[in-house]
């Protein structure tokens, strides 16, 4: 059976129990003198009107009345408070950083869970929910539920405890008094209860609304050079004031809840005090109530009306934490990665990759179908076609991001579904057409697939890379941070890092996308050289999206909606004329054109 969002939350209180058994104490000790500050208002507007005749004696943490000389009662009054005014403000500190601390731990432990679910949810979960969607369950998500469990949770407690404190207190200074004060007061909580359930359906509107705007701010500032190229600064600033419109209206629905519910409140709690106010006087005129347990009543009761009325407010805090932690608890419940896997381990290739009748589905709908290959040991295989044609899936179920839904693919005749996924992936090398960098060092970039590699195999790989000589002509060499996605590199530069973290890895599998489709031309025999070195008795898989860079391959294979029509040598295919010959034909006309524009452009 799920558990509930609460039990959830509370769980990750559970290894903080013994700090949150001492801010409960030190709460309990801050209502208590904060229950001792109101008995003593009465004494001490006595002692102002006629100090003859007050008395005082101090018994456990409250003040009890008794007889004492006038002389010694004016020490004793003054000091008492300062006691109970020290042991108050001392008591809030402490109740404040335990329940500080065990919230920031909490949200700490939330994020690195949240986070590390993330970490192993399958490929098909990152193709239907966005990157700016996830950053804001981890950020704006888990930052509402903080607030949940630091304010709202030590907030509820402290008020609470306050008012179990002065509400006893009320009753035991005069119990009629208190009946007539606190009638009011099941109104209140009924409309605290209703107001709940409307805040948390417009706090979850607010989340949603927070998290397009988080998704969208992502995507065009990610997207900056297509929105400068293509002149759509204002279509973006125009999408943007959208979903900021959007937020605001989500938003100010949940104030309009808020600005009611508050005057509401008081406004009960006035008619409260004024009843009790009106027969509290009469009670005195008629000589039934003291002044002094009026002034204490009353004051009880006025310390009353802030917890009372933080109370009201935390409400929409918890509604906001739940409802994100909704968002949040929806994203651990997504199933990890249930794979299949044995326990084998991949050391490498003896003889051949097949793929063998292999079929796959997305969305019920046929990606592959009845896919037969063979690749033997050390051969570089093209994967061509148009695009959708079922290139990048092919490689995927390789991979394993995906999974076949018929037929197997198999190494060495063991099924890739009894590796463990670890050698599997292990024994892979990926060079993509968009480099992937990190905002980390250089060194740090090399090292990614190999954390206890060596500095001079680093150097190495950078070498066999051709990236160490513009490496060492970076500010800091091998320690220069290389900024969001490597923004502070080439294109070709950036491919080279990448190809060097490959080289590094060593892997017996290799799948270039082609990686040097977006470089110039010195860039592109730069970098080919490098993809060279790099293949040098490696299995590739190269996804080739200008023709020529396939003839380099010792085989190529044509995909047309998902089928294999054609393979074999460049050769081979050119002269069946079929459909590979039409694709390249088409391809080198259109290239041969582009040059001939390019130069009467620039004789």
């Amino acid at each position: 059976m799920k558990k509930s969002i609460i039990s959830r939350l509370l769980a990750y209180l559970k290894p903080y129990i013994g700090r949150f058994i001492v801010a409960m104490v030190l709460m309990i000790v801050l209502s208590l003198m904060t229950g001792a500050l109101a008995y003593l208002a009465g004494p001490l507007m006595k002692f102002i009107i006629n100090p003859a005749e007050t008395t005082l004696h101090i018994a456990g943490p409250f003040v009890f009345l008794t007889r004492i000389p006038k002389k010694e009662l004016f020490y004793y009054l003054p000091m008492t408070l300062i006691i109970v005014a020290l042991l108050k403000g001392l008591s809030y500190y402490g109740q404040a950083y335990f329940m500080g601390n065990i919230g920031q731990r909490v949200i700490m432990d939330m994020r690195n869970n949240l986070f590390e679910h993330i970490q192993y949810l399958p490929m098909e979960y990152f193709s239907r929910v966005n990157t700016g969607t996830l950053v804001s369950r981890i950020m704006n998500d888990v930052g509402l539920v903080q607030g949940a469990v630091t304010s709202a949770v030590a907030g509820s407690l402290r008020d609470s405890f306050s008012i179990i404190v002065l509400v006893g207190l009320a009753f035991y200074l005069d119990w009629k008094l208190a009946v007539l004060t606190f009638l009011v007061y099941p109104i209140a909580g009924y409309a605290v209860v209703l107001v709940g359930k409307k805040l948390r359906k417009v706090s979850v509107q607010g989340q949603n609304a927070a998290a397009n705007l988080n998704n969208k701010l992502f995507e065009s500032i990610s997207s900056m050079n297509i929105v400068k190229a293509f002149n759509q600064e204002d279509h973006e600033i125009s999408r943007f004031k959208k979903f900021t419109s959007d937020l605001y209206s989500a938003l100010m629905r949940g104030i309009k809840v808020n600005a009611l519910f508050v005057p509401s409140m008081e406004f009960l709690m006035v008619i409260g005090f004024v009843g009790a106010f009106w027969y509290g006087g009469l009670r005195i005129m008629n000589g039934t109530l003291t002044p002094e347990g009026f002034f204490s009543f009353f004051a009880a009761i006025g310390l009353l009306y802030q917890p009372v009325k933080n109370l009201s407010n935390i409400n929409s805090v918890i509604q906001d934490g739940l409802a994100a932690s909704t968002r949040v608890f929806d994203v651990m419940d997504e199933p990890a990665e249930t794979l299949k896997q044995g326990e084998a381990v991949l050391a490498g290739i003896n003889n051949q990759i097949s793929f063998n009748s292999i079929g796959f589905k997305y969305a019920e709908q046929d990606v592959l179908k009845n896919i037969s290959l063979k690749v033997k040991k050390g051969e570089i295989l093209a994967l061509v076609g148009d695009s959708g044609a079922g290139k990048s899936t092919l490689v995927s179920l390789l991979t394993r991001f995906y999974d076949v839904t018929s037929g197997s693919i198999r190494i060495d005749d063991v099924d890739i579904r009894d590796l463990s996924l670890k050698s599997l992936r292990g024994a892979i090398g990926i060079v993509t057409q968009e480099t992937i960098l990190f905002d980390d060092t250089v060194y740090n970039n090399i090292a990614y697939g190999k954390k206890d590699a060596a500095f001079d195999d680093i150097v190495a790989a950078a070498k066999s890379a051709y990236a160490h000589n513009f490496i060492m002509q970076l500010p800091d060499g091998y320690n220069t941070s290389l900024g969001e996605r490597g923004a502070k590199l080439s294109g070709g530069e950036r491919q080279r890092i990448a190809i060097a973290r490959a080289v590094l890895k060593n892997p017996a599998i290799l799948i270039l996308d082609e990686a040097t489709s977006n470089l110039d031309a010195r860039s592109e025999n730069e970098v080919q050289k490098a993809l060279d070195n790099l293949m040098k008795g490696k299995t590739t898989f190269l996804i080739a999206h200008r023709l020529y860079t396939a003839e380099r391959a010792d085989r190529i294979a044509v995909l047309v909606k998902g089928q294999l029509v054609e393979e074999g040598p460049h050769e081979v295919l050119m002269r069946n004329a079929g459909y590979y010959h039409k694709l390249y034909t088409l391809q080198h006309t259109l290239f041969a054109k582009e040059q001939t524009a390019a130069d009467e452009k620039n004789p």
